[in-house]
């Protein structure tokens, strides 16, 4: 009889525990999950670019201001697909490559030009985003990776020094009318990784660099230096680099009962 009574009291104790482990968990997803959550997201950002050409092989040398105005749409705490319009500018010079040119050996060439940028890319966090208040095991830092497409709009570049027209060989760097710099527009794809890290509940602050792999080879002025013609859309063609530090606000709060990430 003893054991019978014993048995139901840790049959007790035990339904006890759990009723209170029960409440306990429910009590800690309500605290965690009681901030809303946002879709948008919108800001500036600050940064540098360095190009990246037949006048240039270093990653970060040369680096030119720049400016950005973005907007996030974020699908869930790790997902989001961004919209970034850029300006800044892009120089770089023969005098200090390693790549030989027959013409601007004895006649180094400098160019600058402005570069305006409009793109859209997918994020991936590697955490999910957040404070942890509106969505549980989110976390303030995260790292993330970057990809997507766009257009360049470069603005006629400024050259100085580099041999004149009628001392060019035609087979290597031709200046003439047909081959003076021009503006151009060109596609783009861009690879790039940062990172995030809330600030407040609703301030993101997010550091990245991301690499831009242009269409054209002309954003310095010079198209095809030795005169060899090349094929493919990203083949011999100029890039840029960018380091950016960016600050965004969210808004547009998700309905709490039909439109979260809570389950």
């Amino acid at each position: 009889m003893n054991g019978v009574k014993h048995g139901r009291s840790k049959m007790w104790t035990v339904k006890v525990l759990m009723a209170l482990i029960t409440f306990h968990l429910s009590l800690i997803t309500s605290l965690a999950q009681d901030e809303p959550e946002y879709r948008m997201e919108i800001g500036g950002g600050l940064g540098l670019a360095a190009y990246e050409g037949d006048f240039n092989g270093k990653v970060l040398k040369g680096m030119q201001p720049r400016l950005a105005l973005l907007a996030k749409y974020k699908m869930n705490p790790r997902m989001a697909w961004a919209a970034q319009l850029s300006t800044g500018q892009l120089k770089g010079s023969s005098k200090d490559v390693k790549t030989w040119y027959p013409d601007l050996r004895e006649n180094p060439v400098d160019f600058k030009t402005s570069v305006t940028d409009f793109t859209v890319r997918y994020e991936y966090n590697f955490w999910p985003f957040g404070t942890g208040k509106e969505y549980l095991g989110a976390r303030p830092l995260t790292p993330f990776i970057a990809m997507g497409a766009g257009l360049a709009f470069a603005g006629k570049p400024k050259l100085t020094g580099g041999p004149q027209p009628a001392e060019a060989d035609s087979l290597t760097l031709s200046l003439t009318p047909r081959e003076a710099p021009k503006s151009v527009v060109a596609a783009q794809a861009l690879l790039g990784f940062g990172v995030k890290y809330k600030l407040r509940n609703r301030l993101n602050l997010t550091a990245e660099w991301v690499m831009h792999f242009t269409g054209s080879d002309r954003l310095d002025g010079v198209k095809d230096p030795y005169g060899i013609k090349s094929s493919g859309i990203f083949k011999n063609t100029d890039c840029y680099s960018t380091l950016q530090v960016s600050l965004t606000y969210e808004f547009w709060e998700k309905c709490k009962t039909c439109h979260n990430d809570r389950d």
